[in-house]
Parts: structure tokens; sequence; C-alpha cells
């Protein structure tokens, strides 16, 4: 694919941004919505079924990716689907004084997932096609920073907003406002973006519309021809089958009344403690996470790393057994909850690295590795809500921590050997940006 940049625009003038409005509509949809739901009175597993069902758009955005590469013109996919976003979400706002609003806002927040995981790819590109390697490592950095930087707006800004509204007006006003400025930062962040991203020309469209499909078709067929493929996709399943569940029903619980098993937070202290502190100890999870592996190796660490990443899962038992209403009590054990999944995180995203996008096409398999990582939390967040309504909270987060054991078995089964990044297909910058776009 021949793509020839035809402006030179500064990169400190779109990246930064660029990567904020990757995270803004993600966290809107993953995060935002679920504690709207349960401001507004819907069932757990109501919740839990229907914004895991939204997360698909992650999960196959692979598929589609190859043909939004013969566009003439990345920044006009990525300037579209930022507006396309930005509108999808404010109509979600207006959803909300609808009769029919679940069904309305769920159909909406739909689009607005479809809408960021193809920007996602779109950005991606962009990034890749605008910038030299050297200048693609330079600014690294600065994605993940401002993909953060979203989750930081979205649970430290706008939830801890959203709190504060309910105390003065009803939930579904208060919810109203808090997409209203969502939509409209995504909006203006779309219109800063026709000015601002650099323009890149496609010069083989028709060249590669006719052989986007063979090679998709070839990508996929030696992802699953892997020796070992299917192990390896069963562990990647079931390494998130704890995390799946506990990222979406742990909110809740911290939401839910104390006579219902929860905790009985107001929505503005679930935002302080998920949006501030639990965010910093994720990212020094993650970062000592990547240390410890890298001393370790692959192999040595993983079960490491996976009792790690099951962590939040004891932490949310303790809280469902003790039930402390000390702030400082909570805010301590969530931090840990954070600090272990950014931990153990790790383990999964060097694993497709290391072991399953390793070949002919190790881009394209990376991506198809993140979308089956995508596909075990959706599948174990939409059922979640079910089992927790059976078990209660308690009973719940044991069998969670459960769900831990087969994927510590598969450990002795996969086979993690010293793997090398092919020199003909070299890692992208934004590999660990992609990895922190999934919920």
């Amino acid at each position: 694919m021949k793509t020839a940049n035809i402006t030179t625009r500064h990169p400190m003038h779109w990246v930064p941004t660029l990567y904020l409005a990757e995270g803004l509509p993600f966290y809107a949809v993953a995060l935002i919505a679920g504690l709207m739901y349960k401001s507004l009175g819907v069932p757990n597993e109501q919740i839990a079924r229907w914004t895991g069902l939204i997360g698909l758009a992650w999960v196959f955005k692979c598929l589609w990716s190859p043909f939004l590469e013969a566009a003439s013109s990345k920044k006009m996919i990525v300037v579209a689907f930022q507006l396309i976003g930005g509108v999808s979400l404010g109509l979600v706002a207006l959803s909300l004084q609808m009769p029919m609003y679940f069904a309305l806002s769920i159909a909406l927040l739909g689009v607005v997932a479809i809408a960021s995981a193809t920007h996602d790819i779109a950005a991606d590109g962009l990034y890749i096609a605008s910038l030299s390697n050297k200048q693609q490592a330079a600014y690294a950095g600065w994605q993940g920073a401002f993909f953060n930087a979203a989750k930081f707006i979205s649970l430290g800004g706008l939830v801890i907003l959203a709190g504060h509204l309910e105390k003065q007006m009803d939930a579904r006003h208060a919810w109203m406002i808090i997409f209203g400025i969502l939509g409209v930062m995504l909006t203006a962040l779309g219109l800063y973006h026709s000015w601002a991203l650099p323009g890149t020309k496609n010069t083989n469209t028709e060249a590669s519309m006719r052989s986007v499909f063979q090679t998709l078709l070839d990508v996929i067929m030696d992802f699953f021809q892997k020796p070992g493929i299917w192990l390896a996709i069963s562990f990647i399943i079931l390494f998130r089958a704890g995390e799946g569940q506990i990222q979406t029903i742990g909110p809740l619980f911290l939401r839910d009344a104390r006579e219902l098993g929860g905790l009985g937070l107001s929505t503005d202290q679930v935002g302080v403690v998920y949006g501030t502190a639990g965010t910093v100890a994720f990212l020094a999870g993650s970062v000592l996470g990547g240390y410890f592996t890298s001393q370790l190796g692959l192999r040595r660490a993983l079960p490491w790393l996976i009792v790690a990443m099951n962590m939040p899962n004891l932490v949310f038992f303790f809280l469902s057994m003790n039930l402390p209403d000390n702030m400082l009590v909570i805010a301590t054990a969530l931090s840990l909850e954070m600090f272990g999944y950014g931990f153990g995180f790790v383990g999964l995203i060097l694993f497709i690295m290391q072991v399953v996008a390793v070949g002919k096409y190790q881009t394209a398999h990376y991506a198809l590795g993140t979308g089956v990582m995508q596909l075990g939390f959706v599948l174990f967040k939409m059922i979640s809500g079910d089992i927790q309504v059976a078990l209660g909270y308690q009973h719940f987060f044991i069998w969670v921590l459960v769900c831990a054991l087969p994927v510590l078995v598969l450990t002795r089964f996969v086979k993690i050997g010293d793997t090398t990044t092919s020199d003909n297909e070299p890692e992208s910058a934004v590999a660990s940006t992609e990895a922190s776009s999934m919920p």
C-alpha cells in the first residue's frame, strides 16, 4: 500500500488530541454507560448483557480494517467517524428523555461503538503513514498518556460531575448533560482535526481493492493453521474470564444499596476512587508488570501474572464480606484491584505478541489475537449479570475466583518459546495503545 504524506504539520498538533478522541467514545461505552444505567434503575443482568453485546464492535474490527486501507484519505475517515461518534453521543443524551430510552440509547451506543472501533483502525493507520519509525517511537508515550487522559476525564471528571448533578436533579437529566458534554467534546475534536491532521493520499486504491479480500482470507487461514492455535485461543479467552465479569459487576456492586449486598456508594464516590487513585494504580501496575516479565521471561512470569490479574476478585470478595464504609479502606482496596489488573494484563498482551502473532502476518495476526482477547472479555461480560443475580454478590465473587483455575492449568500446556520480531514486519508503536483500548 503506497501513501503520500501531503502535509507536514507538527505531530504535537494532532497526536495527543487524536488519541484523546480515540479514548472518549471507548470509555463512554465501556464504563460510563453501565454506571448511567445503574443510576436509572436498570437491572444488573440487562446492563451486563447489552453493554457486553455492544463491545463486539471491537472484536470484529480486524475483519473490516483491510478495507479501510483502500480509502483515498485516512484523514477523511478519522474526521468522519469522530463526527459520527460525537453526533451519536449527543443523540444518546436526547434519547434519555424518551419513553423507550433504554432500547434507543443502546442502539445509539452501538453506533458509537462501531464508529469508535472503525476510528481506531483509521487513527492508527494515519499515525503509521504520517510518521517515520523514529517519530512513531518518540510519540508513542503521548498516545498512551492521552488515551488514559480520556479515562481521567470520563471517570475522574464526568462521573464525579454526574454524581453531583444527581443530587440536584433527576438522574435522566443529569446523565443527559454528561452525554451531551461527551458529544460536544468529540464533535469539537473532529472539527479541530479537519484542520490539524496530516493529509495522506493513497496512490494505489484500485490495486488494493482488488487484492484486499484475498489478503484477508490468507491472513485468516494462516492464523488458524498455526500449530497449537486452538489451545492458544482457549488460553486467551479464559485469561479474561474473571476480569470480564469483575470489571462489569464490580462498579455495580459499589453502587448497589447495602441492604442488597452492595457498598451503597454514590456516583461521584465511584468516580473518585476509580477515576483518580484507581487509574494511577492501573498505570503503575502495567509499567511494573512489564519490567517483572522482562526479568523473568514470559513462561516463568505467566503464572504470577495470572494470579495478579485475579487479585481484583479477592479484593471484591473482601469488600462484599465486610461492607466497609470507610472511604480510605475502599479506595485502598480498589487501588490494589486496579494495580493487580494492570500488572497481570501485561501477560496476555505479551502472550499474543510473542506466541500468537509470530509468523508471516505478524501485525495482522496481532490484531486477530487482540480480537480474540476482546471476545473473551465480551462473552464473560454478557453472562456476568445473570450469574450475579443467581448467586448474590458474595458467592459471585467466589465464582469469579474459581474462574482463574482453568487458565492456570493451561499455562502448563501452551508452548512459549523464545521469539524474535520479524525483520520484515516490525512491531508498530501503536500496539501498546491498541492493547490499552481493550475493555
